[in-house]
């Protein structure tokens, strides 16, 4: 069934919903901004005539409110400027903790200089550990795009090069300032990193290489220092996920469409907004199967959220067996399309600035076979902003909430392109760095997947590939 692009929503009026969603403010898991989106794009779901479906969830919730570090020198008081508050890590008083701050080299052994001080520990940027360690690309468009040979960046360094908090907090340090090496301030400012953490019990604070910088001086000079971060903690917070099925010929398999609804900023997450651009289009086609569009909570939250998995669906394949599994009269999914992360430029520091350096950063998207690979090319076709690389599960990483289907068996096409700024809060909501026309063909694409996956055959769409291991192969295009 070809597109009819005639009956899609148009962009203009994509742009329009992006706007909404950004007017919620930053929608972190359990966050005023996060129910109100939420709530909104359940009552879009209900004017369009789908039925929502909700799981509710209480978990403890903690906010950043304020922080801030002071320098107590002779010649009076300097404030350094804080990049980010580390999610979850603890919280002070509105008086904050002072005392010398103290630099702790090997930062996961040597905390023990630093007790009942503060903690300064340098976090490089990650350059020297291969791609291939985390990516096996499969195939790319236009020829020559690849995974970067050496993956970097402040989410991957965040993920792989960090300090341990709970060795702090257990060697009795008061707090910890984590300075972020060899990027640049306005690439680190405003990273939400690392999300993917419990609580810690230790305020921790983030600083770019400057700031950091003046700490140094202050620790060789012995001077003391004051760290606040306040922060809101709730216990038994609430929020949903929800779903809709959009109701097929064949009333025993399906296609799951699903992202997540909490995020940052406007790229991280915009998945929604397309997703209600692909229902609008589909609610009035006929279909041999019928699509579940299912929109997750707690991927900013995955510690409390996660089921046996990485990644925030995992939860609701959980407690939804019966939309998938296809065991006992169960439907059966036969395919997964993920989106997330749509219409992002690429935004690098280039000799030390921050910059765009391409109007399309790589869209990186998951293909759970070789017959889902063929299915994901044939929808680029027609596309004019493209720069794409397809990979396969590997060394048991499949970043993004496409992951919890192919961890069940579920082949999938899932989106999930990385940006530099994917976790980071701006006033704008980084909306500078966005392209509707980008996020426009991008919806079209996923919504000819889903036309494409339901015209092929159930045995043809196959399994998914397993993960490949040891080192895969990059820059092979």
């Amino acid at each position: 069934m070809e597109l009819d692009l005639t009956r899609l929503k148009s962009k203009e009026a994509v742009l329009e919903e992006m706007h909404r969603m950004n007017g919620f403010g930053t929608r972190l898991t359990g966050a005023k901004g996060q129910n109100d989106f939420i709530a909104w794009l359940k009552e879009e779901a209900q004017r369009m005539g789908y039925q929502t479906f909700s799981d509710l969830y209480s978990f403890d919730r903690w906010e950043e409110q304020k922080s801030s570090i002071t320098i107590h020198r002779i010649r009076g008081d300097e404030a350094v400027e804080v990049s980010s508050a580390w999610p979850y890590s603890g919280e002070t008083g509105p008086l904050g903790v002072t005392g010398e701050v103290v630099e702790v080299i090997g930062k996961h052994v040597n905390y023990l200089h630093a007790r009942n001080k503060i903690a300064l520990v340098t976090v490089s940027d990650l350059g020297k550990i291969p791609s291939g360690i985390a990516f096996n690309q499969r195939n790319a468009y236009p020829g020559g795009t690849n995974i970067p040979a050496f993956y970097k960046g402040p989410v991957a360094t965040s993920f792989v090069n960090i300090p341990f908090l709970q060795v702090a907090k257990a060697a009795g340090v008061k707090a910890v300032v984590c300075i972020w090496k060899g990027m640049s301030r306005e690439m680190v400012k405003g990273q939400y990193l690392p999300f993917i953490q419990p609580y810690q019990g230790i305020p921790a604070l983030w600083v770019c290489e400057e700031e950091g910088e003046k700490l140094k001086e202050a620790a060789r000079n012995k001077d003391k220092v004051t760290l606040v971060l306040e922060a809101k903690r709730e216990k038994n917070a609430s929020s949903e996920s929800f779903y809709c099925i959009k109701r097929g010929k064949n009333p025993t398999e399906a296609i799951i469409v699903n992202t997540h609804t909490d995020g940052v900023n406007c790229v991280e997450e915009n998945g929604p907004v397309a997703m209600l651009t692909m229902m609008d289009y589909l609610k009035d086609v006929e279909l041999e199967r019928s699509v579940i569009f299912v929109f997750v909570t707690g991927h900013f939250r995955l510690p409390a959220f996660k089921q046996n998995d990485i990644q925030a669906t995992s939860k609701w394949l959980k407690n939804h067996r019966d939309l998938w599994d296809g065991k006992g009269g169960h439907i059966k999914a036969v395919a997964g399309v993920a989106v997330e992360h749509l219409g992002a430029r690429e935004w690098k520091d280039v000799d030390g600035v921050y910059r765009e350096t391409n109007p399309i950063d790589i869209e990186i998207v998951y293909t759970g076979n070789k017959v889902m690979d063929a299915i994901y090319y044939k929808a680029l076709e027609g596309r004019t902003l493209v720069r794409t690389v397809t990979l396969r599960g590997h060394n048991i990483l499949h970043f993004g909430e496409g992951q919890p289907l192919m961890n069940v068996g579920i082949p999938q096409i899932a989106l999930v392109t990385a940006p530099d700024y994917l976790t980071a809060m701006a006033d704008d909501q980084q909306m500078h760095k966005f392209s509707i026309d980008l996020m426009y063909e991008q919806i079209q694409t996923f919504l000819k997947a889903v036309l494409l996956i339901d015209a092929t055959d159930t045995k043809t769409l196959g399994k998914p590939d397993p993960y490949t291991f040891v080192f895969g192969s990059v820059g092979k295009n």
